[in-house]
């Protein structure tokens, strides 16, 4: 198959089925699958959703952790012709009542109860306030209302007798939606990205060819199957070469090494981050990564001794990927024969049949070498933001051009280097953060008069969120309850690492917020370990919740306090904060 031929994801798994029947699919733990046995299960669910009447263009969200039935759906879903709307497990539920409102979605794939969230119970909660949400299917024995997912597989068995089956799976076209992820804008509400079969299995092939995979391939993939960087990146390029899929629920960087160690894993994603944390295992620990081949580093840039250790410690040959959801997601990438400098200092050429030109202010084509926003042009560029007319207008012009927000330049090799984002965005351990959603919701205290939010660098995450706050006139207003008020009704990467309590904001002659100059005085206080970490109430608690049991025991080793009183000593040090403890050590001595 020619790469730029043009093919519906479910014309993707039943070309798999026929050219690799016996091959691993999936191995999840103990699980697996061959491709005949996927593209079994794919048929029978795409069929179940027929029968519970999800039509063509339909929409279905897609909300749980890296589990096969993720995978299943994916396929599934599209092969009858409807919409994929991915979901991030980390989504509140005002989060998630919007994104399933917006879409118009008919039905959402969840799961039972995960760590600390229970999906169902969400649902729950937000369905009547989403008309359109017919039906939810959830993985797992312990389901509740939800319907559960082996029985959505039941009614589908008969699949290959099935008429009216058999005639939805003619209907898709490559270049028909099948796919809208929301990514928030710096206007606040989440704007859906509609991305067509051919954007997808387009992009997932070109990325395996760059990769150089084969149907000998195995791809770990632990990170989220609701980003592109999971479900186009990991999953459908693995797909387009019949390479085996080897997913992990959640990133655990010792988990990701024991299993690369176990299945001799091939090939491995991640970013930045994920990878400093899996080298930081393997200075303690010895797991055989030398299976490993290559791999996409991307959403942060490099530091250039992470990449030399990850090529020299991990044996693995990444490649840097630049990309956004509106372009399916990838537009550039490093190549095999690249130099370590042009992968942590650029993120590589464009990809075949895809365009890049850096632009003015104006949108006029700037000189090599000169600042600007990067702007794309090709197969992979989005249909445009559902329901969005206006913001579609507004990211591509009439020539097809996609303009992404992100400041670049391009030297006369062709290489591209992101120099910053326009939009502001903040990129906290691969996850996008939008500024103005989180000022749109700390405006809403009671105590705070103004609001700006900026990203400042983290050795870990890469980026972490920073808040200046302008308190009411003669109101007090401490960092604790600047975080407190977000913690626990947002996603954790949107909660301020730091906050500034301040008077006013640098501003322009116009009136504007000079968020570069905020960003470049956040990074000096920080470099001279001016700025503290403002840890939520909620945490701090739990931390001291823990550490009490050892005060305790500490201060009656010493003698100080007795046996006896140990309760009531427990229940006193859960009373106080850090800074009473050391007084009351103060006050016995």
């Amino acid at each position: 198959m020619h790469v730029s031929e043009k093919i519906t994801l479910g014309q993707m798994i039943d070309r798999d089925a026929v050219a690799f029947p016996d091959r691993d699919a999936v191995i999840f733990g103990d699980l697996r699958w061959t491709y005949r046995e996927l593209h079994e299960k794919v048929s029978q669910f795409a069929c179940g959703l027929v029968k519970l009447g999800v039509k063509k263009d339909d929409k279905v969200g897609l909300w749980m952790h890296n589990f096969p039935e993720w995978i299943v759906a994916w396929f599934a879903i599209p092969k009858i012709g409807a919409v994929v709307v991915p979901m991030d497990t980390w989504y509140k539920p005002a989060e998630a009542e919007y994104i399933l409102g917006h879409s118009d979605s008919v039905a959402v794939i969840t799961s039972e109860r995960f760590g600390n969230v229970d999906f169902i119970k969400i649902i729950e909660e937000i369905r009547q306030k989403i008309p359109n949400l017919k039906h939810v299917i959830a993985r797992g024995s312990n389901t509740g209302s939800a319907m559960k997912f082996e029985d959505v597989l039941d009614l589908g068995k008969d699949w290959r007798n099935d008429a009216e089956f058999q005639r939805r799976i003619t209907e898709p076209k490559p270049d028909e939606v099948t796919f809208i992820l929301y990514t928030s804008g710096t206007t606040g509400k989440p704007k859906g990205a509609m991305l067509t079969h051919h954007n997808i299995s387009r992009n997932g092939r070109d990325i395996a060819s760059i990769l150089q995979m084969s149907h000998k391939d195995k791809l770990l993939i632990c990170v989220p199957f609701s980003h592109c960087f999971g479900c186009v990146l990991s999953i459908t390029v693995s797909a387009s070469v019949g390479a085996c899929m080897v997913p992990l629920v959640a990133f655990d960087p010792e988990e990701v090494l024991k299993t690369v160690e176990k299945e001799r894993c091939t090939v491995l994603h991640g970013v930045p981050t994920m990878f400093i944390r899996e080298l930081d295992v393997l200075e303690r620990k010895k797991y055989d990564t030398t299976s490993l081949r290559t791999g996409i580093m991307a959403g942060a840039p490099c530091p250039i001794e992470t990449m030399q250790a990850v090529m020299e410690k991990m044996h693995c040959n990444v490649s840097i990927v630049y990309g956004l959801t509106e372009a399916s997601p990838a537009v550039t990438a490093t190549r095999f024969d690249d130099s370590i400098k042009d992968r942590v200092e650029t993120v590589g050429r464009p990809i075949p049949d895809v365009e890049v030109k850096i632009v003015d202010a104006d949108r006029k084509e700037v000189p090599r070498n000169t600042p600007g926003e990067l702007a794309c042009r090709g197969y992979n560029v989005m249909k445009g933001y559902y329901k969005n007319p206006d913001a579609t207008k507004e990211a591509i012009d009439e020539e097809g051009w996609l303009y992404t927000g992100d400041m670049a330049t391009m030297d006369e090799r062709g290489y591209v280097r992101i120099v910053g984002r326009i939009k502001d965005m903040v990129i906290v351990g691969g996850f996008n953060v939008y500024p103005r959603e989180i000022e749109e919701l700390l405006i809403q205290h009671p105590k705070i008069l103004d609001v700006t939010v900026v990203g400042v660098p983290d050795r870990e995450l890469g980026e972490v969120v920073a808040a200046l706050v302008v308190p009411k006139k003669d109101v007090a207003l401490k960092a604790e309850e600047v975080v407190d008020f977000l913690y626990g009704n947002v996603a954790s990467a949107k909660v301020p690492r730091y906050v500034l309590i301040v008077d006013s904001f640098p501003v322009s002659g116009r009136g504007k917020v000079l968020k570069y100059v905020i960003r470049e005085e956040l990074k000096k206080k920080l470099q001279a370990g001016e700025l503290k970490r403002v840890i939520p109430t909620a945490v701090k608690m739990k931390m001291r919740k823990e550490k009490v049991p050892e005060i305790a025991a500490e201060l009656i080793k010493s003698g100080k306090i007795s046996e006896n009183k140990r309760e009531i000593l427990e229940k006193f040090l859960l009373s106080i904060n850090d800074e009473q403890e050391e007084l009351f050590r103060k006050l016995i001595e």
